[in-house]
């Protein structure tokens, strides 16, 4: 369940299924979703904007932000919050227009299969789930709708944004070189720096703490603050990504990775210009602002774009050694998770009481952790005890492997929240394994796609909607209030 790229789609749209019943009780029915020419005139004050040949209404502004509302959390002051509501209803309405011309489709049986996993998920029959959803006040075609949209959304994002990403052999082979070098000594080789005015790769590392251009000044100020904190602590004798690590641990919007090698080119503009004069090993001079939020900046390494060792250096066998691809030895964990899945009418707060009363239990040796996670874990591994089976380095998301991996053989964790929910882990045993060349590279693209695919993911989006043609026309009110 919790590898990276293999099941994170799956997943995701379970739990978006499931936690769409919350969204029901405040949608319209699907017959009110489409209304002719004629009706979309005379209603036009309940128009909050035209997006392209369609439009988005005040109503749909207020569901979500009902829906919002009931899944609890802080929100911005009302104003932003419906302007930021708007935005992104702006951008799916666009990305559905755009869908349904380039023939993205579910078909009415890969509905009724994803349907009958959720209810499966979640231990219920079709029934239940049915009668779930009319409790909401909603209709059960209606659920259909929404998650047939959902689906179409994400295959469309998926194609667009992985069609953006490429990927060559050469980053590959850097990767798993500098990889097995760090393994092999401790650390990552550095390589000599370009000479002046020569093509250079620059390798920055960047934490991320988000806000929103829309967000209020109160939470652009915190952000801000906060970025600015983590830049000074940057500048002492510290781990940069170990700090982005501890940070994202308080905070899990705070985001923090190595962008790898790149050409000054292929780096955002906004990096660049911030880090054009800095040195290997050092922290930009201010913490960089962008639409998206606030960026703390490392660069790890500047070399020659050209990489090419002198003939005598590449005859010592320690250096070809070094460099040619080979089956290398990692460390591979058994453990076992419970998993409480982020939904509505489940705050974090109530997430992390319950895992810690399972750990209190299973540490007091008065439940069995398997028996547990059978019992209690919203996940596809329930029913094997939580069992995720053998897992190496990369395998899992970054905040349950940096977890998992401070464990000792037998102990329980405390609650850990990652992008699926929040879990309780368990190590059973650990081992020592032989990653072979092709793992290595099938690793290698993994990651390299995981640095590359949120700056593709923005630019795509960024793309999309200047090209929309949008016009608003009154999002302030609420749907009940006249014009």
């Amino acid at each position: 369940m919790m590898r990276r790229n293999r099941f994170k789609h799956v997943l995701a749209t379970l739990v978006f299924g499931f936690a769409m019943l919350s969204q029901l009780a405040f949608a319209q029915d699907a017959s009110k979703a489409t209304p002719s020419a004629d009706s979309k005139i005379r209603n036009i004050d309940g128009v909050a904007a035209v997006v392209n040949t369609g439009y988005v209404t005040r109503k749909e502004i207020d569901d979500r932000i009902l829906a919002l509302q009931k899944q609890g959390g802080k929100l911005p002051d009302p104003a932003t919050l419906r302007k930021t509501v708007l935005e992104r209803l702006i951008i799916e309405k666009i990305q559905l227009q755009n869908a349904e011309q380039e023939g993205v489709t579910v078909t009415n049986k890969e509905l009724d299969k994803i349907i009958a996993d959720i209810a499966d998920k979640n231990k219920l029959t079709l029934a239940e789930l049915k009668v779930k959803i009319a409790a909401t006040g909603s209709s059960y075609e209606r659920y259909r709708q929404m998650l047939r949209d959902d689906v179409i959304l994400s295959r469309y994002r998926e194609r667009e944004v992985e069609g953006k990403i490429k990927i060559s052999d050469a980053e590959i082979d850097n990767f798993i070189i500098e990889r097995n070098r760090a393994v092999a000594g401790g650390g990552v080789s550095r390589s000599a720096p370009a000479a002046n005015g020569e093509p250079e790769e620059i390798d920055v590392a960047q934490i991320f703490i988000p806000a929103d251009a829309s967000a209020g000044a109160g939470a652009q100020a915190q952000a801000k603050k906060k970025a600015e904190v983590l830049l000074r602590e940057a500048r002492g004798d510290v781990d940069f990504l170990q700090l982005g690590a501890m940070a994202a641990k308080d905070n899990p919007k705070i985001k923090f990775q190595e962008l790898g090698y790149r050409t000054p080119d292929r780096l955002p503009q906004l990096f660049y210009e911030a880090i054009r004069n800095t040195g290997s090993g050092q922290v930009a001079n201010a913490v960089v602002k962008s639409p998206a939020g606030y960026h703390v900046l490392k660069v790890l390494d500047r070399r020659a774009l050209t990489v090419a060792a002198p003939p005598a250096q590449q005859a010592a066998p320690q250096d070809e050694t070094s460099s040619v691809p080979k089956n290398i030895k990692v460390t591979q964990t058994l453990s076992r998770h419970i998993l409480l899945r982020s939904r509505a009418g489940l705050s974090d707060q109530d997430a992390e009481r319950r895992l810690a009363g399972y750990r209190d239990q299973v540490r007091a040796k008065t439940a069995d952790f398997g028996d547990l996670a059978k019992k209690y874990s919203e996940d596809g591994s329930a029913a094997n005890g939580g069992n995720l089976g053998w897992m190496g380095p990369g395998d899992l998301v970054p905040e349950f492997d940096q977890a998992m991996n401070r464990l000792q053989i037998g102990e329980v964790s405390n609650p850990v929240k990652t992008e699926f929910g929040w879990h309780l882990i368990q190590v059973l045993e650990r081992r020592e394994a032989e990653l072979t060349v092709e793992k290595q590279r099938q690793f290698a693209r993994a990651a390299i796609r995981e640095r590359k695919f949120e700056q593709a993911y923005q630019d795509w989006l960024r793309e999309i909607r200047d090209t929309a043609t949008v016009k608003i026309i009154n999002a302030d009110d609420p749907a009940s209030s006249p014009r």
